[in-house]
């Protein structure tokens, strides 16, 4: 024991051991998204970015260990007076990320607290710029403002503001009240508007039906007078055909000698029957002579048959 207590007291021993420590002193790995600010005597020496680094041991230091991952912070709420004169609450979240980690160390005390600040006040300001309405409305576009605005001037803090939303707007009770009355009453406006349109297109679909249904009945009744004049046509011309087709069949029959003599008796029929309806009516006493009696109109009748028999011949 007192040769090994000998050993380690020895000056290689010691030489040895102060060279392990100083190699590990100086390895350093750094974790990824993460830059280490390196001074040397106080001074800005070097950034050590992610993965195995050298420094000399004893001489320098690390002085800040900042993070590249994007960050959020929420911006405590504040108060805030709209271009109309309106006192809102307003807070939101804000997110962003160490670009340069020599900027956000050298540039700035405290790089979170410096972009939380000015999110704040450029908050105020640009909702100082609209009425209370548009703050609910035009909310997206008041977010890119605002990062517009804040990274115009955390560009020197090495900072990148990427986004700010706004959690939540809160107006006085007064005007709350009043903004809930006023939803209610466009929501009875468009209730309103909505059932009057609706009664508007039944009656314009009950007028458009009964429009409908008058034109058809016209066309069924004119589809109906049509199809009766066509019927009577076709019976007057089916009339016409068969008085055509008896006069034919008498023409026929009179051509003939017997024809004659039925036409002669039917003559001789007729001529009897009108003397003695003559008669009937008439106080006169009719006396049978040359011109009048049965004879004679048979003969004459006969005549003109004949006539015309010839003359067709």
């Amino acid at each position: 024991m007192e040769l090994i207590f000998e050993y380690i007291f020895t000056i290689p021993f010691a030489a040895f051991a102060f060279a392990i420590i100083t190699l590990k002193s100086s390895i350093k790995f750094v974790p990824q998204n993460r830059a280490w600010i390196i001074e040397r005597f106080g001074k800005y020496q070097s950034t050590k970015e992610a993965g195995l680094n050298f420094i000399i041991p004893f001489i320098d230091q690390i002085s800040a260990d900042r993070s590249l991952k994007e960050q959020a912070f929420d911006v405590p709420s504040q108060a805030a007076i709209t271009k109309d004169n309106i006192s809102l609450t307003v807070d939101g979240v804000l997110y962003f990320r160490v670009l340069d980690p020599y900027k956000a160390t050298y540039g700035v005390e405290d790089y979170v607290f410096a972009v939380t600040q000015l999110a704040q006040t450029t908050m105020r300001s640009e909702i100082g710029k609209i009425d209370l309405d548009k703050t609910f409305e035009e909310r997206d576009m008041l977010n890119s403002k605002i990062v517009t605005s804040i990274n115009e001037a955390a560009e020197s803090w090495g900072v990148a503001v990427l986004r700010y939303e706004i959690k939540d707007i809160t107006p006085p009770h007064s005007i709350m009240n009043s903004m809930e009355s006023q939803m209610k009453a466009e929501r009875e406006r468009r209730a309103k508007i909505l059932e009057s349109e609706g009664e508007k297109q039944a009656a314009i679909n009950i007028a458009e039906g009964e429009k409908q249904a008058r034109v058809l009945a016209a066309e069924a009744e004119k589809q109906e007078q049509v199809l009766a004049a066509e019927g009577e046509a076709k019976a007057i011309v089916s009339v016409a055909d068969a008085q055509a087709q008896a006069l034919k069949v008498v023409g026929d029959a009179a051509a003939t000698d017997e024809g004659q003599k039925a036409i002669q008796l039917d003559l001789a029929s007729k001529a009897i029957a009108a003397k003695h309806a003559i008669a009937k009516e008439s106080s006169v006493v009719l006396l049978p002579d040359s011109a009048t009696d049965a004879g004679s109109i048979v003969a004459q009748a006969t005549t003109i048959i004949n006539a015309l028999n010839h003359g067709k011949g």
